[in-house]
């Protein structure tokens, strides 16, 4: 029998949640924040211990999991192969933070929601699968509306196709996308409030 080809609509979400997935997102966040914010020299003294202490230390444990069968696949679509991931992203962010506050005196601010936010997704990862694409996102797009209104609008819109992509590809349900959604709102609320609070 003849395998049935993936549709059109089904291809395009692929390509969509593959590119829009958490690390991506905040990667171009944090490129464009460098761009707009800092010089060349100030922009990597920025982002290398975010590349080196939280970026690839995350994409080497996936890889590593996956090829070693304990991940199912690199978006870890598992709820119980989830823990541990979670575990693993907070150790590095944590890690960094630290770093940070020794190095350089300050507690970064945009580290730290993204801290709460996976703890607020390991809690919900206890009840149900929320979903990690659609909740980061959200977020981004919150740190964008900081910076950019026009970008953070942008981001938005983006970050609720990858939700609707996350249904058609069957990764999550729309409960799932939701209580994801959810979440990042919540967490992005408190983010952009406290941002207001501390420029003033």
């Amino acid at each position: 029998m003849e395998e049935k080809q993936p549709s059109f609509i089904h291809k395009i979400s692929r390509i969509i949640s593959d590119f829009f997935n958490p690390l991506i997102s905040l990667v171009i966040f944090f490129i464009y924040m460098s761009i707009k914010n800092y010089s060349l020299h100030n922009s990597l003294l920025y982002f290398v211990p975010i590349l080196l202490m939280i970026i690839l230390p995350i994409i080497i444990w996936i890889v590593w999991n996956v090829k070693t069968g304990r991940y199912t696949n690199m978006d870890v679509s598992n709820r119980r192969q989830r823990k541990s991931l979670y575990f693993f992203i907070a150790a590095c962010v944590i890690s960094y933070l630290l770093f940070n506050y020794f190095e350089n005196g300050y507690i970064d601010f945009v580290m730290l929601f993204i801290l709460i936010l996976l703890f607020a997704m390991q809690i919900s990862n206890y009840f149900i699968k929320s979903s990690m694409h659609t909740a980061f996102n959200i977020f981004v797009a919150a740190l964008f509306f900081a910076m950019d209104t026009g970008m953070g609008l942008l981001w938005l819109g983006i970050a609720i196709l990858v939700g609707i992509t996350r249904i058609i590809l069957k990764r999550h349900t729309p409960k799932e996308v939701l209580m994801g959604a959810g979440i990042a709102f919540v967490v992005s609320f408190l983010y952009l409030y406290c941002n207001i609070q501390f420029q003033h």
